[in-house]
């Protein structure tokens, strides 16, 4: 290993790819590349590049599986001249009730991997079968695994527990929660403003909130899967069980079920126009349905804010983060209004600009927007595991 190791950070989605590469050395660690596989499976897939000071690089592209999308990625890291990784760190959906801190890929947490597959079905095999081609094309290099379930593994039992039996908890059904490693990094960016009673709003195409206070995670939105809480992009969120019942009545199989709530549902199910709130925004005026996939994402993250505020007691800082989170300034306004009694009292030319703090001055509730990082975090959990330290 050279004195500046280089970590590959690998994070899979169930149609997507992502890879970044950073470099450590003594002033902290440097982003080298970022690189994006979107539409696997896809006839219209798209590939994109992005290095410091350059421009961005977009081309079309279809690949059948994340193995294949991965070897092509590799290629491309290679022609662009970056050395072999020193480590390789990949971002785990799931690591169910056993794997829950960042730990080194053994054959035997894979084959323990490959048996909590149900848990998350459309995110793990990517997700593995990105390690095994990492392992092909870098036999000698050390992996990590960095579970997206880890932040939230000491919640009270009450917010993990689901009102369910005994036993199905024995078998592992409970609330997990996810986005773990974006409320890690959004976390340690905030370093001091971190104490204090916090909701942490990470909005995108995948959405979820989480109530922390100094530091430790009381409850968070998403439970035993990444479908549940607030709406999203695709995803349903949280639904009456009853309505999955009516569907099985009907005729649906579970894939079928499966398919509506995974990729029919959320802000296109209600728009029937799109997932992006970024093209939803443009037709708001003029597309009633555009208007009420808003209106009801907002008002979803409005009330969530509001039920986590009595978990904790109060709000000292409200934090937005993720795609939405961060640009989206019509959909932070509209999840505020109405929560002046919690003191969360925006500034709109501020929110409006993107600034760091979109709260007026002297506000009960400081209301921020962090750009989050897995990918970062990623690196970090990864470097500590394989070589040590921080």
């Amino acid at each position: 290993m050279s004195g500046a190791p280089h970590v590959l950070c690998v994070n899979s989605g169930s149609t997507s790819l992502k890879l970044a590469v950073f470099r450590f050395a003594a002033g902290g660690e440097e982003r080298l590349l970022d690189a994006e596989v979107s539409g696997i499976g896809d006839a219209g897939g798209s590939l994109r590049v992005r290095r410091p000071a350059l421009a961005e690089e977009r081309t079309q592209c279809r690949f059948a599986g994340h193995g294949a999308a991965l070897t092509a990625l590799l290629t491309l890291l290679e022609r662009n001249g970056l050395p072999a990784p020193d480590a390789i760190g990949h971002r785990l959906v799931h690591g169910g009730p056993a794997h829950r801190t960042p730990e080194r890929i053994t054959p035997t947490l894979l084959r323990e991997l490959e048996a909590v597959i149900p848990l998350a079905p459309l995110h793990l095999p990517p997700a593995l079968e990105a390690i095994r081609a990492c392992s092909a094309h870098f036999p000698e290099q050390p992996q990590a695994a960095c579970f997206d379930t880890g932040f939230h593994r000491d919640l009270p039992q009450r917010a993990q527990r689901l009102p369910l039996p005994e036993s199905l908890w024995d078998e592992g059904v409970r609330r997990y929660g996810f986005h773990g490693l974006s409320y890690e990094y959004v976390l340690e960016a905030l370093d001091a403003k971190a104490a204090g009673r916090l909701i942490i709003a990470h909005l995108g195409g995948g959405a979820s909130l989480a109530a922390v206070r100094d530091g430790r995670p009381l409850d968070t939105t998403m439970g035993f899967t990444p479908l549940g809480g607030i709406m999203m992009g695709t995803r349903s969120g949280d639904l009456d069980p009853g309505v999955l019942v009516y569907l099985l009545r009907r005729g649906y199989d579970v894939a079928r079920v499966e398919r509506l709530v995974e990729r029919e549902a959320g802000l296109l199910g209600v728009s029937g126009r799109s997932a992006e709130l970024a093209t939803l925004l443009t037709y708001r005026d003029t597309d009633p349905r555009a208007a009420l996939a808003i209106d009801l994402f907002a008002y979803q993250v409005r009330k969530q804010i509001g039920a986590f505020a009595a978990v904790l007691g109060g709000l000292d800082r409200l934090v937005f983060t993720g795609g939405i989170g961060e640009h989206a300034a019509p959909v932070r306004a509209a999840a505020c209004d109405g929560l002046d009694y919690l003191g969360v009292r925006l500034d709109p030319k501020r929110n409006a600009a993107g600034a760091e703090c979109i709260s007026v001055d002297g506000a009960g509730c400081e209301v921020l927007v962090v750009a989050t990082d897995e990918d970062r975090m990623i690196a970090r959990h990864t470097r500590a595991v394989v070589f040590g330290g921080g």
